[in-house]
């Protein structure tokens, strides 16, 4: 049962369907900017250097008011960013968002994990995925602590247990999520959340893009081709995907304030929803992971399986003593396994 406390019970179960909406086609149409969403205050750039930088310098510098909502987005970034400054390549064809937020309350790891969930909800992945279940394919998933995509099976000869120890799966990134804060005179007005999702083109990566992380970029359009029937699959343009992905970060932010506002009741009842429904997405759950740490220069690793995330936001890890660690950061490597 929901608590007491005076928190209306969103529908959170349900994932938006704006294709309906969109079934007419207005004169709006042609333009990308969301017009029926004025509260966004949508602004579209053919090429933008980032969109989330370009976002917090125009709050910070009072171009845009801190106290509304604002919408950021990009046909091609120069200079896109990921977690800890890695390079985001953006070619053209693929969606790049940032969505300002004014908040009250510190921003915790959580964010990004509900963003991810939000984000699964959407009609297009949710779709996909009911075609690659059908096809005992691995379903597109949200991987601690910011990415969307999927761990595939590697075709390769049988390995022996100690090359079994070493060999990795690479991740297949579809989408990739940027979480940063914004201040003003040293105080938080709000936040910056930011999308990257591959439609059209997956980038090539290379061993320096990729910067040591085990993982390849994947497209929409080519999990579609994976599919037998995909000359029947139709993808969202990039105006219904701005509309369906602006509404999953607009409602990950609302369920995130929930969070805030039943702590003081003693009651987590839509942080407990949530975990149940990360648990259904989680792309890491069961599996072995290799986790390297950095620690003032120093690299730690620890071996062990994944076992979803606590109410922080951290990664649990039963290591092979049976102990289960939080992790709050780390590159994570899976192992394969026979």
């Amino acid at each position: 049962m929901p608590p007491s406390a005076p928190l209306s019970a969103a529908s959170f179960d349900a994932p938006f369907d704006p294709l309906a909406e969109a079934s007419t086609p207005t004169v709006s149409d042609t333009s990308p900017t969301l017009v029926h969403l004025p509260e966004l205050n949508h602004r579209h750039l053919a090429s933008s250097a980032s969109t989330n930088s370009e976002l917090i310098t125009a709050v910070q510098d009072g171009t845009l008011y801190a106290a509304q909502m604002h919408l950021l987005t990009a046909d091609t970034q120069s200079a896109g960013r990921g977690q800890h400054g890695r390079s985001w390549q953006s070619p053209p064809g693929n969606v790049y968002l940032s969505l300002y937020h004014p908040v009250h309350q510190p921003i915790s790891g959580l964010l990004s994990l509900v963003i991810g969930v939000e984000l699964a909800k959407m009609p297009v992945i949710q779709a996909l995925n009911e075609q690659l279940r059908a096809r005992q394919l691995t379903p597109i998933g949200v991987k601690w602590a910011n990415d969307l995509g999927f761990y595939a099976a590697i075709s390769k000869p049988a390995l022996t247990p100690s090359e079994q120890a070493i060999q990795t799966q690479p991740f297949s990134k579809l989408a990739g999520i940027l979480i940063e804060p914004v201040t003003i005179a040293g105080k938080l007005v709000g936040v910056v959340m930011g999308v990257g999702l591959n439609v059209q083109a997956a980038p090539a990566l290379t061993a320096q893009t990729c910067e040591g992380m085990s993982y390849q970029a994947i497209s929409l359009q080519d999990i579609c081709q994976m599919l037998p029937d995909a000359a029947t699959i139709r993808l969202p343009n990039l105006k219904t995907l701005y509309q369906q992905m602006s509404k999953a970060l607009m409602a990950a932010m609302t369920r995130f304030e929930y969070f805030s506002l039943e702590k003081p009741t003693g009651h987590t009842y839509y942080l407990d929803r949530f975990l149940e429904q990360f648990d259904d997405v989680d792309a890491l759950a069961g599996r072995r992971l290799r986790v390297t740490q950095e620690h003032h220069g120093n690299s730690t690793v620890v071996t062990g399986y994944a076992c979803g995330i606590d109410t922080h936001g951290c990664l649990q890890l039963r290591q092979d003593n049976g102990n289960i660690s939080a992790l709050f950061t780390g590159r994570i490597d899976v192992i394969h396994q026979a």
